[in-house]
């Protein structure tokens, strides 16, 4: 048999240098693989059960990696692939940043393309890990053969993506959209998010679509260049096989555990989309515009719970027209209703200035005059405060937004007829940690969840179907129901399964009238949060580092490689 890396070396890359430092691969490489991640975005809502297309493309993914010679190949491989992924999968964000924030075309791409790259370091850091811990990128002779997919091979890849992504997720107060467990909301693998949360899903989603190259690679008979028996061939091409299935059956049948059950009794919700213009959104005749449609949609029917979207009311708690108050109030009353509604909170000084401005939600308990406040505390970056050093960038856009004060991380739930529900406020129910953190810490565990957010900033495009996406995972990781008022859309009921059960169409101004079952339990997830997926990946990724070369060397030798 012909020796494997003289036919896998680039033209023109001797041997020598090929085991001094790896063969090089060809440009052509690192464009395929972000080619793919372009394609990756596909997997994401709109497209319906794309959860297939996102393990068909992680599965070519890891099949591309092992052409990598080192981890400095690996870690190009990955965030080439990565960029592709972001800069088709948040383009959004330049309908922020040009059309609603002011901020001239070439300088908001190049902002999206700059953000994209750094996403990118991400998968980058994660394939480059990987590489590492795998063993092949340490056994002193890099590109001498080809690399050969391995148990630890396996188990490395998904946990260093699994880090990689809570690392995203985190770092520089996190962006985990486009986490890979999101495309598997309709996919095989959905089963798996109530246990390890969305970073477990996308840790098995890895783990898969690695055993499955292992398993095409060895029934072609040419790992480690050696030849094995009939049998013995078999073997090792039927267990990473039936690992694969195994996971991907239990993924589909998990969603038949019950890990929470009914609570309290069925309250009726309203969910009011406004369809006010952002553009006019804070203009003075806008502003006036908005709080009248806004009281007019509130008391035209009543419900157990009537919510508006984010800042529906954009003025300050203490400057809302009486003629709103009083309305609001005795419709509360009178029905029964309770409402929440947003606006902008604010401490007024004995000096009369205006400090400690925050994005809240207000609510009114029929005969109560308490008024319920729930703070944001998970800010955006650049909208609700400026990371250091970033002034300049806010400069260029017009929006008018500045820093805001934060809200406690647990919050107390607001009572809807003795259900305690819990409330969020826009990207923040995009941190799955935070979610289960409320629903484990709150002193009245919330029976149903509530998301209240603007997202006229990015237009009609697919962040509107992404963003109800995200939202259907916290549903299925708490085992909980979802209630999202937005806008513009996309305003849905979602159950404690991850099934939307009503929504409105995007762009309309409308009602969204349904009946909701509230939960209580707590899924493995709501109870551990990340620490099982991170203790695990931390775990084997040790283990694959410590004892992956020596294992692979072994291998190699019982082979005849």
């Amino acid at each position: 048999m012909a020796d494997p890396t003289s036919s896998r070396l680039r033209r023109g890359v001797t041997s020598t240098t090929a085991q001094a430092g790896g063969r090089a691969l060809p440009r052509w490489h690192y464009l395929v693989a972000l080619v793919a991640g372009a394609a990756n975005t596909l997997s994401f809502a709109p497209t319906p059960h794309g959860g297939w297309l996102e393990l068909a493309l992680f599965v070519f993914l890891f099949a591309w990696l092992t052409r990598a010679t080192g981890w400095k190949s690996a870690a190009l491989t990955g965030g080439a692939f990565g960029f592709g992924n972001f800069v088709t999968g948040v383009w959004w964000l330049y309908v922020s940043m040009h059309f609603y924030g002011g901020m001239a075309a070439p300088l908001a791409g190049t902002a999206l393309v700059l953000f994209s790259l750094y996403l990118a370091l991400y998968p980058a850091l994660a394939a480059g890990v990987w590489s590492f811990c795998a063993g092949h990128a340490r056994n002193g002779r890099l590109g001498d053969k080809p690399f050969s997919p391995t148990w630890h091979g396996a188990f490395a890849f998904a946990s260093a993506w699994a880090i990689g992504e809570w690392a995203r997720g985190t770092v520089f107060t996190g962006f985990p959209w486009l986490a890979s467990g999101y495309a598997q909301v309709d996919g095989p693998l959905a089963g798996f998010a109530p246990v390890a949360g969305v970073y477990g899903v996308g840790w098995v989603l890895a783990l898969v679509a690695a055993l499955i190259v292992q398993a095409a690679t060895r029934s072609r008979g040419t790992t480690g260049g050696g030849t094995r028996t009939g049998n013995a061939r078999l073997v090792r091409t039927l267990t990473p096989a039936v690992v694969a299935l195994g996971l991907l059956a239990a993924g589909m049948m998990l969603p038949w555990v019950q890990w929470t059950v009914p609570s309290g009794a069925p309250l009726s919700v309203r969910l009011l989309q406004g369809n006010v213009k952002q553009e006019m959104k804070f203009e003075e005749s806008g502003v006036i515009t908005a709080i009248n449609e806004f009281q007019q949609m509130i008391v035209a029917k009543p419900a157990d719970l009537i919510v508006t979207p984010e800042t529906a009311i954009p003025v300050l708690a203490q400057q809302v027209p009486q003629s709103f108050a009083t309305a609001v109030r005795q419709f509360a009353d009178s029905t029964d209703s309770s409402i929440v509604f947003g606006a902008i909170g604010g401490t007024i000084t004995p000096e009369g200035q205006v400090v400690d401005y925050t994005n809240s939600l207000f609510g009114i308990t029929p005969g109560s005059r308490d008024v319920y406040r729930y703070d944001k505390h998970h800010l955006v970056p650049f909208g609700e405060f400026v990371p250091w050093g970033f002034r300049w960038f806010v400069n260029l856009m017009r929006i008018p937004l500045g820093d805001f004060a934060r809200g406690d991380p647990v919050q107390k739930p607001f009572m809807v007829h003795n259900q305690p529900i819990a409330l969020d406020i826009c990207y923040e129910d995009i941190f799955g940690e935070e979610i289960a953190r409320t629903v484990r810490e709150s002193d009245a565990s919330p029976g149903v969840l509530v998301n209240s957010t603007n997202l006229a900033w990015f237009g009609d495009t697919i962040a509107l179907d992404q963003h109800l996406q995200i939202a259907r995972m916290r549903s299925l990781e708490t085992g909980r129901p979802m209630l999202r008022a937005t806008n513009t859309g996309t305003t849905a009921v979602i159950d404690a399964q991850g099934k939307v059960i009503a929504r409105l169409p995007v762009y309309t101004k409308g009602s969204l009238e349904a009946t909701v079952q509230g939960t209580a339990g707590e899924t493995p997830y709501v109870t551990s949060g990340n620490n099982t997926v991170l203790a695990v990946s931390l775990l084997l990724l040790a283990f694959g580092f410590a004892f992956g070369p020596g294992r692979e060397r072994r291998e190699n030798e019982e082979s005849g490689g």
